[in-house]
């Protein structure tokens, strides 16, 4: 189909070489001149009849014209405009790059897309955030942080101060595809979700999906996170470095061939044994170490062929007093130890006539490890798993024309996990156990097409295919109608055990009010083929991974949006409103007294039933000037159900209640101010409804110990969560011939020192006024668990050599 296609565009061409003057291509590629990031939707005027256009994604702008000379005019806001003068007698190929503009005490120096973006495109629900933007919004520790800056989004929470993950409108954090650089990240934090494992200095862009998310993205239901990282510089060796209180940081780029291999490399590290003693003292045996590092690697062949490998890893080490032990084993300590290692190879081809071939190969990897020192000996049991992704993409795109573009592609994922191996080492404490290996294959097919009939109408059509099968060697169980297992069945290396075909729509529309404001429509429906089973607040990063099978379906939502949106032009303010409503098929939720550690059949342990999540999302930013920001208010709601016939499997009796990550009401605002070009101040305020918790209905007494019953399931919610936090920037000489440059970044996290509670955990009273008062006279009492109680005071030194 892109043989015969391309060969009729090239035969109308060599028909219109005997019908008008001859005609030359020429192509732009639009940097930023600082950092050599692809600039997107710079506008390009030629004193031409045909007018010119604008850059796209990847920063590149191609047109044919008549043999002449030619001024090109380019304007991007917050840049200095740049003219060219060109004599087009053959074909051409240039690279811009434009300088950053910067006027002392009265402007701020802006990196923006198209003002009008937001307005016009058919797409809805996405946040797209640049790693400029990224370093203005305080976190904690002074660390910037990519899974932080999100939850300050319209319609992003996570379960606390320490969260393994993020909620996007009420979904669970295994509903989030989290791409970097196209390899899926399982863990995507360190310390047990204090921070993320993305180190914002070496993003390029951030572009996340929670509405109408493509049709080239499939697998999560919830939202879909890509994080692309930047290219290496071309002509120019630069060195950053950072020092923070829990880590420190140092990044690199150079040309090792100049204008032909290129490499940057990041890395991180911290070392943090000796802070929790200090803020905790019952924690003095805990040790927490982490580093993370980032290498690409950037070979250009010639304008049309680009190759490039991008090589990620990550890793953490805890030791906790022990917190879960297994039967058998004496330890006094829970160490977890778990590392992340992707990898992922890329060749762009550009063809003449304004497409792009894009072919991927990825393998992410993830191993958990869950270590017991034994008591008075040098033996160590290890509990382990891995999950091993791999997978193939191609993917044409024709942007040929404003009117229509499009894109089509195939891809193969495939997913080997082990659910878990108990080794005792050199002792004989415990028996051995390794359960069988999970192995599928995911094979889909996709494409999208843009539509721009008229000016005031557009359209994103998309349709995914996906084949999931669920493959040997594996041993399943056949249960009896009162879950009795029966016979068991073996299934030979490679054997399809279960198979689930779906197709997913992918619709999104705009209808142009007027010049600056637009009402859209969006569609999307997704299956999702693996899921984290965990029964905590939040996943422990060794909790289970599982692809679908027999008894485990897909999870299927079908979500619905529809929004406005309008553009103040005159103050620089955007505005949106946005509601939604989204049904679940298949959720999955755990039954009563479930334990997934080394369970060799999960699914006698999980319910799956219904889910939906609605609600309605107000957002005003304001992107430019002395002062700016963002704030929004989002009401929503989360809910589940499930359909049990067993009386004893059903939850809240089969009613629908309130999941983990129901948060009816949130308020988040951002907002930056600066001085001068020297100082700038930035304040985040965030108030959000109490997550939901189980409380006991009642006390029951057995051998003369209180044991709390659970009737209901999140019965309860948490007092409403609030935070402050404050930053202040001081950057040094901003002359753009000074080689060196520096800055200092002084961060306030939680001013106010409030302790937002993170759990709530029952046991015998103390006889201190902490004592909870949900049992009233019983000996048993609840008690509050807030991992951040008091404002965290951070300085962070920034340089920078070039």
């Amino acid at each position: 189909m892109i043989k015969k296609t391309f060969n009729f565009f090239l035969f109308s061409f060599l028909v219109s070489l005997f019908s008008i003057a001859q005609e030359y291509e020429l192509e732009l590629l639009v940097l930023d001149s600082e950092n050599e990031i692809p600039l997107e939707s710079v506008n390009i005027l030629i004193d031409s009849p045909r007018g010119g256009g604008i850059t796209n994604s990847e920063g590149v702008f191609k047109i044919k014209l008549p043999s002449r000379d030619y001024k090109l005019s380019l304007e991007y806001l917050g840049y200095a405009n740049e003219e060219l003068f060109i004599s087009l007698n053959k074909n051409v190929s240039l690279v811009v790059k434009m300088e950053v503009f910067e006027e002392k005490l009265s402007e701020i120096i802006v990196r923006a897309k198209n003002l009008n973006q937001n307005v016009e495109t058919p797409q809805m629900g996405v946040f797209n955030i640049t790693s400029e933007e990224l370093v203005k919004m305080p976190s904690a520790f002074g660390e910037f942080d990519v899974l932080k800056s999100m939850t300050l989004m319209a319609g992003v929470n996570n379960a606390g101060d320490v969260s393994n993950g993020i909620s996007v409108r009420g979904g669970s954090l295994d509903q989030n595809l989290m791409l970097y650089e196209s390899a899926p990240v399982f863990n995507p934090t360190h310390l047990f979700g204090l921070l993320s494992v993305f180190t914002p200095d070496i993003i390029s862009k951030l572009d996340m999906y929670q509405a109408n998310i493509p049709s080239k993205y499939g697998g999560r239901i919830s939202s879909v996170m890509d994080i692309k990282v930047k290219n290496p510089y071309a002509d120019k060796f630069e060195l950053d470095g950072e020092i923070v209180l829990l880590s420190s940081r140092l990044k690199i780029t150079t040309p090792i061939l100049k204008d032909k291999l290129l490499i940057s490399a990041a890395l991180r590290g911290g070392f943090t044994d000796f802070l929790f003693p200090i803020f905790v003292k019952r924690l003095k045996n805990t040790k927490a170490n982490f580093y993370d590092g980032t290498m690409k690697l950037l070979y250009i062949l010639n304008e049309n062929n680009q190759f490039s490998y991008n090589y990620f890893t990550s890793n953490d080490f805890y030791q906790l007093d022990l917190i879960s032990n297994v039967e058998k084993i004496n330890s006094e300590f829970n160490q977890y130890d778990f590392e992340t290692s992707n990898h992922t190879f890329k060749w762009v081809h550009n063809f003449k006539n304004n497409t792009t071939l894009k072919s991927l190969y990825v393998n992410s990897s993830y191993l958990p490890k869950n270590l017991f020192p034994e008591f008075n000996s040098d033996n160590v049991i290890v509990f382990k798993s891995r999950v091993n992704y791999s997978s193939f993409q191609s993917e044409y795109t024709d942007n040929r024309g404003e009117m229509f573009n499009y894109s089509l592609g195939v891809q193969s994922k495939k997913y080997n996990i082990s659910p878990g191996s108990l080794s005792p080492g050199n002792g004989n404490s415990v028996t051995p156990v390794n359960l069988e290996e999970e192995n599928s294959l995911d094979f889909s097919s996709y494409f999208n097409i843009n539509l721009n009939p008229t000016k005031n109408l557009s359209f994103s059509l998309g349709l995914r295919h996906t084949l999931f099968n669920f493959l040997g060697p594996y041993t399943v169980a056949e249960y009896n109608d009162q879950e009795d297992q029966i016979n068991f069945l073996s299934y030979d290396n490679n054997e399809s055990i279960v198979s689930y075909q779906n197709f997913e729509p992918r619709i999104g529309s705009r209808i142009q009010l007027s010049d600056n404001s637009s009402l859209k429509l969006s569609y999307a429906k997704i299956n999702q083929y693996i899921q984290n089973i965990y029964n905590t607040v939040t996943p422990l990063p060794t909790s289970r991974w599982k692809t679908s099978d027999i008894y485990i379906k897909p999870q299927i939502s079908d979500t619905f949006g529809a929004g406005f949106f309008k553009n103040f032009d005159s103050a620089g303010i955007e505005l949106s409103l946005e509601g939604y409503y989204r049904d679940i098929q298949n959720t999955l939720t755990y039954k009563p007294g479930a334990d997934f550690f080394l369970a060799e059949f999960v699914e006698k342990d999980v319910i799956q039933g219904s889910g939906r999540a609605y609600g309605f999302e107000f957002s005003l930013k304001k992107p430019i000037g002395k002062l700016n920001g963002f704030l929004n208010y989002t009401w929503a709601r989360s809910l589940l159900k499930t359909n049990e016939l067993n009386f004893k499997d059903r939850i809240n009796n089969n009613d629908w209640y309130a999941s983990d990550f129901d948060r009816p009401h949130t308020f988040n605002a951002t907002l930056t101010y600066n001085t001068d070009i020297y100082n700038e101040f930035s304040f985040n305020f965030t108030a959000q409804s109490g997550r939901p918790y189980t409380i006991a209905n009642t006390v029951f007494e057995i051998t003369n110990i209180e044991v709390p019953i659970y009737l209901q399931r999140n019965n309860s919610r948490f007092p409403y969560y609030q935070r402050l936090d404050f930053s202040w920037k001081i950057s040094y000489s901003r002359d753009p011939k000074n080689r060196f440059k520096k800055d200092w970044i002084f961060t306030v996290y939680n001013v106010l020192g409030r302790k937002n509670p993170f759990n709530i955990y029952y046991t015998e009273r103390d006889g201190t006024s902490n004592d909870g008062i949900i049992f009233g006279s019983s000996p048993l009492a609840s008690y509050t668990l807030s991992v951040i109680k008091t404002p965290i005071i951070s300085l962070t030194y920034n340089f920078r050599f070039k």
